[in-house]
């Protein structure tokens, strides 16, 4: 993969290191321990972490797992760009920011002789881990794609494409995430485009079908509250993660949730565990994602989110529900890439789409 241009990366890095900076200062993460005790601190994604793991790994390596969370891989990058003293031993970084977090030595080369579970990573995800396909500064945590939630309580004739978000029946009603990769690569995807193009035509015309037929019809993007707001009715039709969407509705009501991947394909996000550069407990680390990958734990991960099994291989035999949706249903999904100098491309496009009126 090409290197990302300093551009790219400085217009990523100005979006939220504002707030990142701020945070930094508070954040339980950048505290050395004082204690005595072991600690190891942990930078994951919302919505994404069992805590029956956790505390199962606390009381057998007596540790204590100190867990901050981001909304987006941007705010991740910036807050670990801003300072490499962060603290944090594993971050969760998507496979786009694997490459580019690789490529800029921000990432420990993990030693994988002393994690013996990485022998049940599935083919599938090693085929799809083609930024680092033999684990040398990254492991498989989970693969998959946003899909879309409609409460049928209050729709009941819709489109199972992306273009539902042209409905204006709907309007006022539905609500994108603040992803760029994720809503251009939806649009892109409708087209019958890859959601990694480097066409520029192909691309404007992704940029006007959001701007121009989806956006009108939209709250607002919303990368963090998008899942609360559809629970509470705000939202009837809402792009994101399924997780999300049902960690916020009661199971009773699971039955009027219609939660789908649509036809067209669109981006896939392949998230892995990764050791930032100059962590302070990398052994302990390394022990952690071990653990996650035992068989009997990561079943927990798969019934605690309902995902569908696509990373390890035998997780599948200890499952007790029913994921929601399946492996089968990402075929035609696709990976983002690392764009390299065409992300600045992007970043031009998703100005004119989210900070213009």
């Amino acid at each position: 993969m090409s290197k990302p241009t300093t551009k790219h990366l400085i217009l990523a890095f100005a979006l939220v290191v504002l707030g990142s900076l701020l945070f930094l200062g508070c954040s339980k993460a950048s505290e050395k321990n004082t204690t005595g005790s072991k600690k190891l601190y942990v930078y994951n994604w919302s919505y994404y972490t069992p805590d029956s793991v956790i505390e199962s790994f606390e009381k057998e390596y007596g540790v204590d797992v100190v867990l901050d969370y981001f909304a987006s891989n941007e705010e991740m990058f910036a807050k670990l760009m801003a300072s490499g003293e962060a603290g944090y031993d594993i971050i969760f970084p998507s496979g786009d920011y694997v490459s580019i977090m690789k490529n800029l030595n921000m990432l420990e080369k993990l030693d994988t002789s002393k994690m013996p579970n990485l022998q049940y990573i599935t083919d599938f995800a090693l085929s799809k881990a083609y930024y680092d396909p033999k684990m040398e500064y990254s492991v498989p945590y989970y693969l998959g794609a946003t899909g879309i939630a409609v409460n049928t309580k209050m729709v009941k004739d819709y489109e199972k494409t992306w273009n539902i978000f042209a409905d204006t029946r709907l309007a006022g009603r539905m609500v994108m995430m603040d992803d760029m990769r994720e809503v251009l690569g939806d649009a892109l995807a409708y087209l019958g485009y890859s959601v990694n193009t480097t066409n520029a035509a192909e691309l404007e015309k992704a940029r006007k079908l959001v701007n121009d037929k989806w956006k009108p019809n939209l709250v607002k993007f919303d990368a963090e509250g998008f899942a609360k707001s559809f629970a509470s009715g705000e939202y009837w039709v809402s792009h994101g993660y399924a997780e999300a969407i049902f960690e916020e509705i009661p199971e009773t009501q699971w039955a009027d949730i219609d939660f789908f991947l649509p036809i067209d394909g669109g981006p896939m996000y392949f998230d892995s565990m990764c050791i930032p550069k100059g962590a302070r407990n990398y052994d302990l680390a390394l022990e952690f994602i071990n653990y996650i990958h035992k068989p009997e734990n990561y079943a927990q991960l798969l019934d605690r989110f309902h995902f569908p099994a696509s990373v390890n291989t035998e997780a599948e035999k200890y499952r007790t529900t029913k994921p929601f949706y399946t492996v089968d249903m990402l075929q035609n999904y696709e990976l983002k890439d690392d764009l390299g100098p065409y992300l600045e491309m992007y970043n031009k496009a998703w100005e004119t789409i989210r900070y213009v009126n």
